[in-house]
């Protein structure tokens, strides 16, 4: 693998464009576009850099090696099933906290059912007027305040 193969693999793996690139070593786009290319060979300083930016040694740089190009490859392959595994977590934290609201929720729904079941069990239109209006609306909120705290302590931003 060649110099500017090396360069085109790790700006890829870091998932940087040439421009990105560019600017932390603050030279035009074209430049990066050339050492990719194979058409110039940066300065010794923009090597010393690129070293120091992709956290490699300046011989994995300019020397030519097989065994170079499969660590590059597997280094890119564990980054994406990284991204793959941190993907997969956070859709079941997802799937998970919209599972628990439902549960909360079809709770809130029984409990209606047994108050309305019970008041109009002891036949008396008037208690479930009492009872009825505010205490739903107080059972909602606390029934919306647990589904809250759900989607806050198991938070999707987690990583």
């Amino acid at each position: 693998m060649e110099f500017a193969e090396k360069l085109i693999a790790l700006r890829k793996g870091r998932e940087l464009t040439q421009e990105q690139l560019a600017e932390q070593l603050n030279v035009s786009r074209q430049s990066v576009s050339k050492w990719e290319s194979g058409q110039v060979v940066p300065e010794v300083e923009k090597i010393v850099e690129l070293s120091r930016v992709f956290d490699v040694s300046i011989d994995y740089l300019l020397k030519p090696s097989e065994l170079d190009a499969l660590s590059v490859k597997t280094q890119m392959l564990e980054q994406q099933q990284k991204k793959m595994l941190v993907r997969e977590q956070k859709r079941t934290r997802i799937f998970k906290n919209i599972m628990y609201s439902v549960i909360v929720y079809l709770i809130f729904l029984v409990v209606l059912l047994i108050e309305h079941e019970l008041v109009f069990g002891l036949e008396s239109e008037l208690l479930w007027a009492l009872l009825g209006k505010h205490t739903r609306i107080a059972e909602f909120i606390i029934a919306t305040v647990i589904v809250i705290f759900i989607w806050v302590k198991n938070g999707i931003h987690k990583e």
